[in-house]
């Protein structure tokens, strides 16, 4: 009778948020369970502990028999990881969840993070782009993760070679956050190792994969849509026809974000990527005035005395117009450099007018960009 009065009438505690996440993670961690399948398991049975009961039956009504879901071993084991590598798990629909991801199809239910928790509630752009970039490409990419951090937003990378590694680079100090492909534990590619302990001091690090787990090809287009889900815009620096780069981009596409690209020559094949998108409808992009312009960053509020007025809008050219713009600067290129800022005084015209033809130039192949901010005029040989 004692033991009856004792075990009725008292309803169960409410799950600690260590219990929901080892429950969580089991059910993310079973075998043949996805994103889709996690929450639509979770929205027809009420709670990750629920669907752990239910996932055998469902397994068997799918044809799957003697089902298993992920034994806690393995979850004690992967939060025990985590805790060592000082990582903190980012649970879906917690304050700490970046909000930007709540809006896109598939977000992750759960992501472990190393750093600065903070830069998920900021604005922020991805750059992305070619491993094997360019001299110049990794210039730019430096030059837009600068610009943009100094202007308050947060620069979102992959951390791969080349324009990822220039852009996190660029954005230490402004705050960077580095999305990984395997474990947030994992420090790849290699030769990134000591650039991604400096991303988890003064920025984050974030993964949705099990802690330790070494990267594969697969795992590599799952983390491109994290990247262009926390970013109001996806910015392609350098990119090949068929690359990661356009994955983020389309993904981005689907996701409602801005998709902007940097122009490169035609004969680049690094740049081939970039010009289609522009083709296509992409923003170009010729520095991070253009990419703050593309997102329409809200204005700070307006004084309520003597606001001052709007600027004019500038006037858009002609063909005619920039036919003579044309001509004019091709007259005053020859095969010898010229600098840039020096070209733009002799012409005794505004540099928004002039920067755009420079690059309708380029990329027809009729001047090219040397080191130093120099032009020079490409000789058709007969």
């Amino acid at each position: 009778m004692t033991e009856e009065h004792l075990s009725s009438f008292h309803p169960p505690l409410p799950p600690t948020t260590e219990d929901m996440q080892v429950s969580w993670l089991r059910l993310l961690r079973s075998r043949r369970v996805g994103v889709t399948t996690f929450f639509r398991l979770l929205n027809e049975h009420g709670s990750a502990e629920a669907a752990l009961e239910a996932l055998p039956e469902v397994a068997r009504a799918a044809g799957v028999q003697k089902y298993c879901v992920c034994p806690e071993g393995v979850v004690h084991a992967e939060l025990k990881a985590g805790q060592k590598a000082g990582a903190r798990l980012i649970r879906f629909g917690t304050a700490d969840y970046p909000p930007a991801l709540c809006d896109i199809p598939d977000p992750p239910p759960l992501l472990w993070a190393i750093g600065d928790l903070s830069l998920l509630h900021k604005p922020m752009v991805a750059l992305v782009g070619a491993r094997n970039a360019s001299s110049l490409g990794t210039r730019m990419a430096k030059s837009l993760a600068k610009g943009l951090g100094e202007d308050g937003f947060t620069v979102v990378s992959g951390l791969a070679r080349g324009v990822d590694t220039a852009a996190h680079h660029a954005a230490l100090e402004t705050g960077t956050i580095a999305v990984q492909a395997g474990g947030v534990d994992v420090l790849y590619p290699a030769e990134n190792a000591e650039l991604a302990q400096q991303i988890g001091k003064t920025g984050l690090r974030l993964s949705e994969q099990p802690m330790g787990l070494q990267p594969i090809a697969r795992h590599f287009p799952k983390r491109n849509r994290i990247i262009s889900g926390l970013s109001q815009a996806v910015v392609v620096v350098e990119a090949a026809a068929k690359s990661g780069s356009l994955i983020t981009a389309r993904n981005a596409l689907d996701q409602g974000r801005d998709v902007l690209a940097v122009p490169g020559h035609p004969f680049d094949a690094r740049a081939s990527g970039c010009n289609m998108l522009i083709r296509d409808g992409a923003t170009l992009v010729r520095g991070s005035a253009d990419v703050i312009e593309a997102v329409q960053r809200p204005a700070a509020p307006e004084l309520p005395l003597d606001p001052t007025p709007e600027p004019s809008p500038q006037p858009r050219r002609s063909l005619q117009q920039t036919a003579t713009l044309h001509s004019e600067i091709l007259a005053r290129i020859g095969p010898s450099p010229v600098a840039e800022d020096q070209l733009i005084r002799d012409l005794a015209a505004p540099a928004q007018s002039v920067a755009p033809v420079l690059v309708d130039l380029e990329m027809n192949g009729l001047i090219e960009r040397q080191a130093g901010g120099l032009l020079a005029r490409v000789l058709t040989q007969k």
